[in-house]
């Protein structure tokens, strides 16, 4: 049992929960909680190291590395690697969401209408403590790919302005490119994109959350 919170795993797991840097580097991340160790095993990936608390480790050490406010019984390192892979037909672009919770949530999204998601540089990373949470697991079943590899074609989601939703649906594949929520889409993504679609609201409405719109395009696209 680990009784020392100077024990090199705790030290590596610490390093990981808090470092974005040291999850790349090190091809690792931590998931805190039964329900996200045994969504990683419904999945078929295995835990690199799991830490049980009160058999592996003393649970004075657990609450002492938690980034919850209330100290899980387990922790699991996994391997970036052993996620899926394998691309979907049907996708969600995002570009520059850096809100962990949203990219998270979108993941939960993706999951529940059978899609992937595809990420550009400067997105919140989908293995940080706060997105694994949002995510309720879908980590381990959702494809992620890089944001040019999402597949063809690209419907950009803007909050005014575009085509009504449901002129602009995908037949099963392609993608819906989503932005950050100040900031949206910049011109030279929008060239790109094969079409623009708006989301109608209700008069004075001002805009949806971008983990909100990315739900409601699957869901009609799954629907139609």
């Amino acid at each position: 049992m680990i009784t020392s919170a100077h024990n090199p795993r705790l030290k590596l797991i610490r390093k990981l929960l808090d470092s974005r840097r040291q999850r790349e580097k090190e091809g690792l991340f931590v998931c805190e909680g039964e329900d996200l160790v045994d969504a990683a095993r419904a999945a078929g990936i295995d835990a690199v190291e799991q830490l049980v608390a009160g058999e592996d480790i003393e649970p004075r050490l657990v609450s002492e590395l938690s980034t919850l406010a209330h100290p899980p019984r387990v922790i699991g390192v996994y391997r970036r690697g052993d996620l899926p892979q394998v691309p979907r037909p049907l996708a969600l672009a995002l570009w520059h969401v850096g809100d962990p919770g949203n990219v998270g949530t979108l993941l939960r999204a993706a999951d529940a209408f059978g899609a992937g998601v595809a990420l550009s540089a400067g997105c919140a990373d989908p293995t940080g403590p706060k997105a694994l949470r949002a995510s309720v697991g879908a980590i381990f079943r959702v494809p992620l790919v890089q944001f040019d590899d999402a597949p063809r074609p690209w419907v950009a989601l803007l909050a005014h302005g575009g085509s009504d939703l449901s002129d602009c649906l995908l037949p099963g594949h392609g993608s819906f490119v989503l932005g950050a929520e100040r900031e949206g889409l910049p011109g030279n993504v929008l060239d790109r994109c094969d079409s623009c679609a708006t989301i109608a609201l209700a008069a004075g409405s001002e805009s949806l959350n971008v983990a909100t719109a990315g739900a409601i395009a699957l869901y009609e696209t799954r629907r139609r």
